[in-house]
């Protein structure tokens, strides 16, 4: 399959710590953008440092692991100045996050052109309309349930959206 013009090549999905929801989201994404016959290059980082060579938490790997998603090896690591570079589209998993990559992408001295483009993970989607991924860190296994069920809904949503440009 011929990728469109408007399908990036590579995407940067982006959390706080790196180990919950873009670690997740990282996998699932590439899985479905593989099942859509789409060529994107995937990665995902955290804004914070908190986390960096760790793994990604041990639950989230667990439900990832039910719902056929092997996120064990992936290691957390912090966004860098680079990513902006060396990406086309550059997702946040909530606002404050977004806010945190713009504030970054604007310190960034090249013209904005050459940068990434920045988005909301969810924006794409019609059943979540750009509501934040909600950060399963601190909760139970229904969070990161909820986490799963959004990541995989959103990811879908992005990738129907560059196969009906």
């Amino acid at each position: 399959m011929l990728m469109k013009a408007c399908t990036p090549s590579s995407v940067l999905l982006v959390c706080l710590g790196n180990i919950c929801r873009s670690p997740t989201a990282e996998e699932v994404f590439r899985q479905q953008a593989a099942i859509a016959g789409l060529s994107i290059k995937v990665d995902s980082a955290g804004t914070s440092d908190w986390h960096v060579g760790s793994a990604p938490d041990a639950r989230s790997q667990r439900h990832a692991k039910s719902h056929g998603y092997k996120i064990n090896k992936l290691v957390a690591r912090q966004v860098s100045a680079n990513d902006f570079r060396g990406f086309d589209l550059i997702l946040a998993m909530d606002s404050q996050n977004l806010a945190d990559l713009q504030a970054i992408k604007d310190s960034i001295t090249e013209s904005a052109d050459s940068l990434a483009t920045l988005a909301l993970f969810s924006e794409e989607d019609p059943t979540y309309c750009g509501s934040d991924v909600p950060d399963p860190y601190k909760g139970d296994n229904d969070d990161f349930e909820e986490m799963i069920e959004r990541i995989e809904s959103s990811a879908q949503a992005w990738i129907e959206s560059w196969k009906a440009c």
